[in-house]
Parts: structure tokens; C-alpha cells; sequence
């Protein structure tokens, strides 16, 4: 198991998560009996993430397709040194995209039938 790390919110509020080894399986070492401290808050950690999902909307949304609805789906780990990492999930890396259309009522037809088409 990975060691833990202390992030701090902006607001003062301690998280504490489970670490992550980086590349070449080093592992944090804390000074003491507590988690390791990251250099930086846990929003600052998670704006790399945050960019990298504006980013991907921008793509989905944009363009011929134009979906109703875009899901996104990030594997994010924690590191002291690095912040958030999207997390690989296959040999390549993780990102789930679920793009999806509501079917347009057709004018001949009514969404909701009446009740005299039901008799």
C-alpha cells in the first residue's frame, strides 16, 4: 500500500489520501508517525485535472457532433510532489467519454399521444 499524504484545502481543512509511487518507485517518507505533506492546497493539486476536463469539453461539445449531454470520467491520483495525476487505467491512460442524444419529437407524430387517439 502506498504511503498517505496531508493536503490542506484553502480554507484550512486537512485531506488526507493514499499516495501514489511515482515512475521510478519512490515512496514518500514522512517526517514522524504522520502522512507526508504536499507542497501544495488539494485545489491547486487538482487544477491540471480540472484543465484537462474543460479541454475535453471543448472537443466533445464543439464540432459536427454536437451531443445533448457529455460525461467524462477521470482516474485522478494523489501525489505530494506532483498533485493530481490522471490515473492509467490500460496500458495507455484513462479517460471514459459518454456522449449522448435525446431523440427530436417528430412533428407528425406527438410526443405524448391524447387520450381520443387511445379510444
Amino acid at each position: 500500500m502506498d504511503g498517505l499524504v496531508e493536503f490542506k484545502t484553502e480554507d484550512g481543512v486537512r485531506v488526507v489520501v493514499e499516495g501514489v509511487e511515482d515512475e521510478d518507485g519512490a515512496r514518500l517518507v514522512s517526517r514522524g508517525d504522520g502522512p507526508a505533506r504536499a507542497a501544495r492546497t488539494f485545489e491547486d493539486s487538482l487544477d491540471g485535472v480540472r484543465a484537462a476536463a474543460a479541454s475535453a469539453l471543448r472537443v466533445f461539445r464543439d464540432g459536427t457532433l454536437r451531443p445533448d449531454a457529455v460525461e467524462l470520467e477521470f482516474g485522478v491520483k494523489l501525489s505530494a510532489e506532483a498533485g493530481a495525476v490522471i490515473a492509467k487505467g490500460s496500458a495507455e491512460g484513462h479517460l471514459v467519454v459518454r456522449l449522448s442524444w435525446s431523440p427530436e419529437p417528430s412533428p407528425t407524430r406527438p410526443e405524448f399521444p391524447d387520450a381520443a387517439a387511445l379510444s
